[in-house]
């Protein structure tokens, strides 16, 4: 169980699953390497079962495509009562995503079967559950990246509704000066359509200039019959494309770092307390406080971590004790799932072939000067070598 919680915490995972040893075990195989794969790439299989089902850009035969697809809801189906297995009842059915994840599975089915219906009478449809086919995207367990971009991008939505507003109300208004200005000049464009008359269009036709996309050509009639009216465009673009846009960029960057960032300490608090929870099962009292032995540390780290080495290990227990107690408190221990994602090279030094094979010859003292006589001559040629290049 120990291990499970230290796993989570290294791979900041947050799944409530079960405690009993047969669903610590189910836990492990959901999280393996190989199921994490295979639900990548059946959902990778369902999402491009678009591109070759009517209308298609690679068409297939229907019975391919449907056979695919079902394939792919059984997996999703499998996985999501994998899931119910490890974790608790009240927990599995309060959570969205199971919800999202059936009734998905449930909408394709059905339009699964209502379009092989039709088609066997040849009448025409489309497959409307295609826009569900997303959902399995995001709601899986391994999306958890993805819903949190989701999320911070929901939460930054209602506090930029105010500076939207205040530049559509400026669009608005720049649009209604528009009309005033040139809708009783009967002004014409170039194709000889008349310029600036309907109220919808000259929104639309400003809201353009915003991306300057139209610019200069949706002010040159005013401009030709008054080239005073340029300066109701520059006011615009000045106000609107640089004023107003940047005011945009600006909240949406700072909204969207805030809630980032609250992402980011909630993920540190889950890490904290699974590392905490872990603690509790090992811990030993040790004088005035609570400890975890030096050996079930090393025992721990090899089952969360079998593949690095002994010397790796070793690093750890002095970084986690480095005073070389014998055992590792709270603080060091909490930090043992941030030990773990960091990358450690270990580089393996070679001897010389002579030390190997005669290491006392190799050793002695006139070996070492030897070798150090070399040294000066190979430095005194590079050096003679460089100055006569130099002077040539």
């Amino acid at each position: 169980l120990t291990p499970a919680f230290v796993s989570d915490a290294q791979y900041n995972r947050n799944i409530p699953f079960k405690t009993s040893p047969e669903a610590v075990r189910l836990y492990y195989l959901y999280n393996h390497w190989f199921m994490r794969t295979a639900t990548y790439i059946f959902i990778f299989l369902n999402l491009s079962l678009a591109v070759f089902e009517e209308p298609a850009v690679y068409p297939l035969p229907f019975l391919a495509t449907s056979l695919v697809e079902v394939l792919c809801l059984l997996v999703f189906f499998g996985r999501l009562m994998h899931f119910a297995k490890i974790t608790r009842r009240n927990v599995f059915w309060k959570d969205t995503k199971n919800i999202c994840i059936m009734v998905a599975i449930l909408l394709s089915l059905t339009d699964l079967a209502i379009y092989g219906a039709l088609r066997i009478y040849n009448i025409k449809s489309v497959r409307w559950s295609r826009i569900v086919r997303p959902i399995f995207l995001v709601n899986f367990a391994e999306s958890r990246q993805i819903r949190r971009a989701f999320r911070s991008i929901r939460n930054t939505l209602p506090e930029i509704t105010y500076v939207f507003l205040l530049f559509m109300f400026s669009l608005l208004m720049f649009s209604l000066m528009a009309l005033k200005l040139f809708g009783e000049r009967n002004l014409q464009t170039a194709e000889g359509l008349p310029y600036f008359r309907d109220y919808l269009e000259i929104v639309f036709d400003l809201y353009v200039l915003v991306t300057t996309a139209n610019s200069p050509d949706v002010m040159m009639p005013a401009f030709d019959f008054s080239s005073w009216y340029a300066l109701f465009f520059i006011a615009f673009v000045i106000v609107n494309t640089y004023i107003f846009m940047s005011l945009f960029l600006a909240v949406v960057y700072n909204n969207y770092k805030k809630h980032l960032k609250n992402e980011i300490r909630t993920l540190a608090y889950m890490k904290r307390r699974k590392m905490i929870e872990a603690f509790n099962l090992l811990k030993e009292e040790e004088g005035t406080q609570f400890v975890v032995r030096e050996a079930q540390w090393k025992q721990l780290v090899k089952l969360v971590a079998p593949d690095i080495s002994n010397s790796h290990r070793e690093l750890l227990l002095r970084i986690s004790d480095d005073e070389q107690k014998g055992f590792i408190d709270k603080k060091s221990f909490v930090q043992l799932a941030d030990l773990l994602n960091i990358q450690v090279i270990t580089l393996k030094i070679r001897s010389h072939p002579l030390g190997q094979w005669m290491p006392r010859v190799y050793k002695s003292a006139v070996s070492q000067f030897l070798r150090s006589v070399t040294w000066m001559l190979v430095v005194v040629c590079l050096f003679q070598s460089h100055l006569f290049f130099y002077r040539c």
